[in-house]
């Protein structure tokens, strides 16, 4: 019962912190790890896509209820996403983790330090036009971050928000609105995997995923009363938090 109560908690909070920018991973996954460490991380990882995905579908749900999401976008993006998250997925054991790292944390450093030099950056929502080119970009973005969040996953919630104001001139909240829909379709692909070969603790992610569906409610709702301006500083400090910690993983092995 104790580990439950932990992991509800933690999953309020994820929902809550995933509902307004992204990352509610950082909080969850390693929550389930220190909490069940006898599992393996396959179920661990199972139980966190099978709670994540209500609470983020929940968000995008009343972002979609106050929000213009620009569908013909993002429809193209979440469907590349799930297929190649499941190849991502697949390629898992073939890429080592190390070699992602520095990498990650290089775009992650770059991202941060454009948003920072850019302070109208997201501020405004300046949609772009959408046709063939867009299209086409939208496709490409779902594809890379779909396979991304398949094969590593860290900061992709992040990566979308900033790729879709950077493309398509949205603003943060609505950026942040179109990467729920794209995180879902992630998500469905890891569970197309985890949920036939036996790897999610039904008994923890149920009462988790109630718990994440109430913190994305809430979420959602300071993200939207807060607008764009929120959004970036809740997005500048997720970033930063990202860095760090993919920071301490590169450099911990040689500590």
């Amino acid at each position: 019962m104790f580990d439950l109560l932990t992991l509800v908690i933690l999953a309020f909070a994820a929902g809550l912190i995933d509902a307004a920018v992204g990352g509610g991973g950082l909080v969850q996954v390693p929550g389930l790890f220190a909490t069940l460490p006898q599992h393996t991380p396959a179920t661990l990882f199972g139980t966190n896509k099978f709670s994540s995905v209500f609470g983020t579908s929940v968000a995008a749900w009343r972002y979609a209820r106050k929000i213009d999401i620009a569908w013909r976008l993002v429809i193209p993006a979440a469907l590349t996403a799930f297929a190649f998250s499941f190849v991502g997925a697949m390629a898992v054991s073939q890429i080592p983790k190390e070699w992602m790292r520095p990498l990650v944390l290089a775009l992650l450093l770059f991202m941060l330090a454009y948003t920072l030099y850019k302070k109208d950056f997201g501020a405004l929502h300046r949609p772009a036009h959408i046709g063939r080119r867009e299209l086409l970009v939208a496709l490409a973005i779902g594809g890379a971050i779909g396979f991304y969040d398949g094969l590593f996953g860290p900061g992709t919630g992040s990566f979308l928000i900033f790729l879709f104001i950077r493309f398509f001139g949205f603003d943060f909240l609505r950026a942040s609105s179109a990467a729920k829909i794209v995180n879902i379709a992630t998500n469905l692909a890891a569970l197309a995997f985890f949920i036939p070969s036996g790897n999610v603790l039904y008994h923890f992610a149920i009462p988790m995923a109630a718990a994440n569906i109430a913190g994305a409610t809430l979420g959602a709702r300071i993200a939207m009363k807060g607008g764009a301006s929120l959004v970036r500083q809740l997005f500048i400090g997720l970033v930063t938090a990202l860095i760090a910690k993919l920071a301490y993983d590169t450099v911990s092995p040689w500590l």
